[in-house]
């Protein structure tokens, strides 16, 4: 007889997502995805998310849309109306968590901020995801991913020292956020059970890219020296970074002495090993570009997958460089099931990008395909008119 599959953690915690985008919307998903009912509340013109991307499905969602909002329900409600704001309230007496990310100050004008729906629901945990946080001298600017890793610092070290300022190829700010902000809800959401009082949670996109600052501003405070780009370079070890082979660049890291060893010994290069430019490891920091120059010799007499395989059976950290298709597409990307295909109404199968973080005692499901516009309007407003018998 088999056992009864333990519910889903998060499974009878109801979650109002009236955001937007990205940050909000992901993170509302990874809730979902761990069995909350999650809300999407959207104005009647819906998430600004479904028509972007620039490329037409058959239906009038975005692929975008489609991978960041699978296990939610769809209500629309107009909050600038008086009847909105009511069953926004009714909705509000019944959720555990409401994620918002409007610009400061309009959740007030709106009577949806978190002080009015405390008042009706005292264990209320409230996220407010913005570009720079509720108070502060940039707070009422509009913040996107590309403003907050300007203006935290983070492009400051993205790219070759010289060039042209480049981005993170992938947004960190707004995904950081949408991290930091279900660990700070999930931890208010525990104690709201202990003390029967929720909180504000105040999450930005600003203060989450400059979370990731760990390495930098520890160089900074340590040598009084502002952190400056390095490239695939790193601050702590060298080499570890990508190198050129015979027909193109992998990435290695040899980021100690006994590693070091091991490379020199691989490259037979035992010259290298005791040569007054690399014998420590602060040694190859500072002589850092001579050093590649002078292991890339070596590197150009083989191929970038020869270089990894013989490098990995060393046991020196090496790899090659993958697009986005050959990392979803290939051996060990199939294998974690990074690229999944969810039934939708309108586009069939629909591919969307796996769970990040396995459950293994819980594993996450796709409950509910990424919903239509209002799709469960008449269905959660039943809800609500249930609750008043």
């Amino acid at each position: 007889m088999s056992a009864t599959p333990m519910p889903l953690p998060l499974q009878g915690i109801r979650v109002l997502d009236v955001s937007q985008v990205m940050a909000g919307p992901f993170a509302c998903m990874l809730l979902a995805d761990l069995g909350a009912d999650v809300i999407k509340v959207e104005p009647p013109e819906g998430d600004q998310t479904r028509g972007a991307m620039g490329f037409k499905m058959k239906g009038p969602d975005s692929m975008g849309f489609l991978n960041m909002n699978r296990n939610k329900r769809s209500l629309t409600l107009d909050l600038k109306t008086e009847e909105g704001k009511q069953v926004f309230y009714e909705l509000a007496k019944t959720a555990d968590v409401i994620v918002e990310n409007y610009r400061p100050g309009v959740v007030q004008r709106l009577a949806i901020d978190y002080e009015t729906i405390k008042k009706i629901n005292p264990k209320i945990v409230y996220a407010s995801i913005s570009g720079f946080g509720q108070s502060g001298p940039w707070a009422s600017r509009p913040g996107f991913d590309l403003m907050a890793q300007a203006m935290s610092g983070v492009m400051s070290v993205t790219g070759y020292k010289g060039e042209k300022p480049v981005k993170a190829g992938v947004p960190v700010a707004d995904i950081g956020c949408a991290l930091f902000a279900t660990y700070g809800l999930l931890a208010a959401y525990i104690g709201a059970q202990k003390t029967g009082q929720g909180q504000h949670i105040d999450a930005s996109l600003f203060d989450s890219a400059m979370a990731f600052s760990v390495w930098d501003m520890s160089e900074y405070w340590g040598t009084g020296v502002p952190p400056a780009p390095l490239g695939t370079s790193n601050k702590m070890s060298a080499p570890y970074q990508a190198v050129k082979a015979r027909d193109g660049h992998f990435v290695m890291g040899a980021t100690n002495q006994k590693l070091w060893a091991k490379l020199c010994a691989l490259l037979e290069r035992p010259d290298l090993l005791k040569h007054p430019s690399y014998e420590t490891v602060s040694l190859r920091l500072k002589n850092r570009e001579a050093l590649i120059d002078e292991i890339e010799l070596e590197f150009a007499k083989k191929d970038s997958a020869d270089w990894v395989d013989t490098m990995l059976e060393a046991g020196i950290p090496a790899g090659p460089i993958l697009s986005y298709p050959e990392a979803f597409e290939g051996e060990h990307g199939t294998h974690r099931r990074m690229c999944m295909e969810i039934d939708h109404p309108i586009e069939g199968k629909v591919k969307n990008i796996g769970f990040p973080v396995k459950m293994l005692g819980t594993p996450q499901q796709v409950r509910r395909h990424p919903p239509l516009l209002g799709e469960h309007t008449e269905e959660i407003l039943a809800e609500l008119e249930a609750l008043k018998v």
